[in-house]
């Protein structure tokens, strides 16, 4: 146990010592059991606080590249291999199953608050991130009640015990390293009426950090959040990836099939495609199905999606080469 955290815990006893002599009436015991001064919470500042409430969502370039999470809000116990252009991928599901793409929200909400925090000048960020649960919550479109909260928490878990093996590079680096999509996780703070987590303690991988650092991340939309399935996220995120700065960016629907990490049939991912493409909700992009070729164009849609691919291409000029 840190000595940070062992200051804290003698703080709680004193405090509860306190309490108890103030309900007998020794009002001595009481002022006795207070301590001078409160701990220092962060003396060596070994983590990074996610405070910035209008940072612009932002995503990993790994992860909506190559299909790292499931697209179902059943257990997945699948063990998935892929492998594209040189890159493999396995994942491999602990006991409370898959890492999901809604489960993705939580990384996406740490990454969006440490690049806005470098954007602003701050160095040196680590691993370790300080979340407040109600702010994650609200900034990608969850509930605030109960249920929320208990969603939260098993995000958590399945993200901590989701087995990632990869070449996949990030921050420049391509090394073949497995990790889990985050560390650990621990709750910090609790509400003392209900005992929902207030604050949570997250520490991402090393695999996600070098992306953070590396800035190979991209801005996502808002409305990314208001999307109901698996399958609408994942293409907005392999739209988001490949079509860049350009207007379009079309693709074979096998391909699609493939790097979309849908578990359904090719008949069946088609019948989905065509289902969202004609009901045209999918923010930045509008979805054409060639029936003929088999082949699914994305087209941006509106100035403002362009805009943001281009102010992406500029914070990070290299970034260029991989759109």
């Amino acid at each position: 146990m840190s000595s940070t955290k062992e200051q804290v815990k003698k703080l709680k006893e004193r405090l509860m010592e306190s309490m108890e002599a103030l309900d007998r009436g020794d009002l001595g015991a009481y002022e006795r059991n207070l301590p001078p001064l409160l701990p220092e919470r962060h003396p060596d500042l070994d983590f990074f606080v996610c405070d910035i409430l209008d940072a612009a969502p932002k995503d990993d370039l790994g992860s909506m590249e190559h299909p790292m999470f499931s697209l179902s809000t059943k257990p997945d116990h699948r063990i998935r291999h892929y492998e594209h252009n040189g890159n493999s991928l396995t994942i491999a599901p602990g006991a409370h199953g898959l890492a999901t793409i809604w489960d993705k929200d939580v990384l996406i909400y740490c990454i969006s608050q440490v690049v806005e925090a470098m954007n602003r000048g701050h160095k040196d960020v680590p691993r370790k991130v300080w979340v407040t649960a109600y702010d994650l919550l609200v900034a990608t479109n969850r509930q605030t009640s109960g249920e929320g909260y208990k969603k939260l928490k098993s995000a958590l878990d399945r993200l901590a015990s989701t087995y990632v093996k990869t070449n996949i590079e990030t921050g420049d680096e391509r090394v073949m390293q497995g990790f889990t999509l985050i560390d650990s996780w621990e709750i910090v703070e609790k509400n003392p009426g209900d005992q929902r987590m207030v604050a949570v303690e997250i520490t991402l991988s090393e695999w996600i950090h070098n992306a953070i650092t590396g800035r190979d991340v991209l801005t996502i939309s808002k409305e990314y959040f208001r999307l109901r399935k698996g399958m609408e996220r994942r293409l907005y995120e392999i739209a988001r990836k490949h079509c860049g700065k350009q207007t379009n960016w079309k693709i074979s629907l096998a391909l699609l099939h493939k790097k979309s990490g849908s578990s359904g049939t090719l008949r069946e991912f088609r019948r989905k495609l065509k289902g969202i493409a004609k009901s045209d909700h999918m923010p930045d992009y509008r979805i054409v199905y060639d029936e003929d070729n088999n082949q699914v164009t994305f087209y941006i849609r509106s100035a403002k999606g362009h805009l943001r691919a281009v102010k992406d291409v500029l914070d990070k000029p290299k970034q260029g080469e991989l759109l």
